[in-house]
């Protein structure tokens, strides 16, 4: 068992029986209403708190059962950098990228909590994480199908129904593969003030992060950057060492592809 209690993983004295470990993350995925087995053996689930649990079985995870489980920060992170108040001030379309653990959701709960309280904030998650201390805040949670395989409810749909919520700033939580459609189409509907998160080393790398996501979604390179810069209005880059905005860009086109300045 390893731990991270905010400035580095910690090796714990503490072994679970494979059996036991097993029976566990089953147990806590069935708890979040979700379900995994030999058919779905990787399964990202939300508990009651907005505790984050992801479990991996045998034989995707060869050396046995892996379960990760990540706590919500209790703590409210205030906003001092001015250039950040102002972009949400502004109302522009926001990419929060960084490293995993580089506080991309923390900073963008934050950020959306500055909005004026008159305005209708709708988000989109695959598992619902974001916590926003804003009186006119609801998120649609994705579903996966069930065990005859139907009943799936995919980020492209929910995107359709918050349409019908008469959203004042959409936000689309963590990208990862092909919903970067859905966060391009979401940003791109003329609801400004929208955000969306996304994993990039550096800010330098945004460009080629969107384009190789694209490419899982269908989209050319052409058409993933002409949507980009109309979508995005400021992409803010977070250092997972320092867990603090290490750099704010905007995204271009230079001779057709995709750049960022």
């Amino acid at each position: 068992m390893w731990v991270d209690y905010g400035s580095g993983l910690v090796r714990v004295p503490l072994a679970v029986p494979e059996g036991r470990l097993r029976e566990l993350a089953v147990r806590l995925v069935g708890l979040g209403g979700r379900h995994i087995d030999e058919a779905s053996p990787a399964v990202d689930a939300r508990l009651e708190g907005g505790i984050r649990v992801h479990a991996v079985l045998p034989p995707i995870s060869p050396i046995g059962t892996l379960l990760s489980i990540r706590l919500p920060s209790q703590a409210r992170i205030p906003v001092t950098d001015e250039r950040l108040r102002r972009l949400v001030a502004d109302r522009a379309n926001l990419l929060i990228t960084g490293a995993g653990g580089s506080g991309k959701t923390t900073l963008l709960a934050a950020l959306l909590s500055l909005a004026a309280p008159t305005e209708r904030i709708v988000a989109i998650e695959d598992v619902s994480e974001l916590r926003v201390n804003h009186p006119h805040f609801v998120s649609l949670e994705a579903r996966q199908s069930n065990l005859e395989g139907v009943g799936e409810v995919s980020l492209g749909r929910l995107l359709r129904e918050a349409l019908r919520m008469r959203p004042d700033r959409l936000v689309l939580g963590e990208c990862r593969g092909a919903e970067v459609r859905e966060l391009l189409s979401a940003l791109n509907t003329g609801h400004d003030g929208g955000a969306g998160t996304l994993h990039a080393n550096s800010l330098a790398d945004v460009p080629a992060r969107l384009e190789a996501l694209g490419a899982l979604a269908g989209m050319s390179d052409t058409a993933l950057a002409r949507q980009a810069v109309s979508a995005i209005g400021a992409v803010v880059h977070l250092s997972r060492a320092t867990r603090t905005v290490e750099a704010i860009g905007t995204l271009r086109l230079v001779d057709g592809r995709l750049a960022i300045a």
